[in-house]
């Protein structure tokens, strides 16, 4: 069966969130819509503030005062997960069927607690584990993720690690209970580039292995480009293209998404050619009327006051009155 025929396991429709804060009301989520399929790695680009962690933190149940989801839902396998309507329903599912890999792992370890404690109270929690059977668990995690003479760094603190064997030990935590679906939430910012590539290796070894779904937020789309199925592009708290990447990559329609690749340092280009994005994003207290990037767009005009529809592109759909249309000198180059 092709992929796209498959149910999702997860759906967002429509998402709200907002945070008070002493500024003003932060819309940050303004109706983001998508959904992620059995086996896929959907890539969640954009820029700092667009909305993808929070996003991720809303599906892992973690928007708490002053965060409060407004309007909307989150579907996991059909069923209500959590949303505007109703308390979240997702205590046996977080951490078990859905989990997640942050991107500072110093900051996400308990530095009083041994490794091996850390996996131990997933497999204890969530699987009723004996406290020895977790250890021979954790042991064979560790030695999944790559972590030479595991059963030695079990009893280690995660000061004793390197930042990308801290990042491993994330990882085995999150893939502790086999999920179906994880969201790995910017793995490898904190991390030196050969550590990054051998972060990215795992969890496509890993997804092979066990046949995981993957939310993967970043704000490198070289990464999306290499890792990928389909790819949805975030402006300012809401989802401005989507569809298959590597249409995307080859005919991006958002004129949001034709600078951002457009601004990437590529070998075919010289640094000279490279395009930027005049002005900042908006303030999400009181984002613009109808199109949010309008302010910064060349395509601009007065139909753009309008909010957008989502127009099909061919590979996905984007939310532009002018789809499609090369909105930058040379993006056919």
């Amino acid at each position: 069966m092709n992929r796209r025929d498959t149910p999702p396991l997860l759906q967002i429709k429509d998402l709200k969130v907002q945070f008070a804060t002493r500024a003003g009301i932060v819309q940050a989520l303004r109706g983001v819509s998508l959904a992620v399929r059995p086996g896929e790695t959907l890539g969640l680009v954009g820029e700092s503030g667009s909305g993808k962690s929070v996003t991720s933190q809303a599906i892992m149940g973690l928007i708490s005062p002053p965060g409060e989801i407004i309007e909307g839902q989150i579907e996991w396998r059909g069923q209500p997960l959590v949303g505007a309507q109703h308390t979240a329903h997702g205590a046996g599912i977080w951490g078990k069927e859905i989990s997640t890999v942050f991107q500072d792992p110093m900051t996400s370890l308990n530095p009083l607690m041994t490794v091996g404690a850390q996996i131990g109270e997933v497999l204890t929690h969530h699987l009723k584990m004996t406290r020895a059977q977790a250890r021979r668990r954790s042991a064979e995690l560790l030695a999944a993720v790559g972590i030479s003479a595991p059963e030695r760094r079990l009893d280690e603190y995660p000061h004793e690690l390197s930042g990308g064997m801290r990042q491993r030990v994330m990882i085995a935590i999150a893939i502790a209970c086999e999920p179906a679906l994880l969201i790995a939430d910017e793995p490898t910012t904190a991390l030196d580039v050969t550590i990054q590539a051998q972060i990215l290796e795992l969890l496509v070894r890993l997804q092979k292995e066990l046949g995981l779904a993957i939310i993967f937020i970043t704000h490198d789309l070289g990464v999306v480009a290499g890792l990928c199925h389909r790819t949805s592009v975030m402006y300012a708290g809401q989802i401005v293209e989507t569809g298959e990447s590597d249409f995307i990559f080859e005919h991006p329609a958002h004129p949001y998404t034709q600078g951002l690749l457009g601004s990437t340092l590529r070998l075919d280009v010289s640094e000279d050619e490279l395009l930027y994005i005049d002005g900042l994003p908006p303030s999400l207290i009181s984002p613009p009327d109808g199109c949010s990037f309008r302010p910064r767009c060349p395509l601009a005009s007065d139909i753009c006051r309008k909010a957008p529809t989502h127009a099909m592109t061919g590979g996905g759909t984007a939310a532009c009155w002018h789809a499609k249309t090369p909105a930058w000198d040379g993006m056919d180059r």
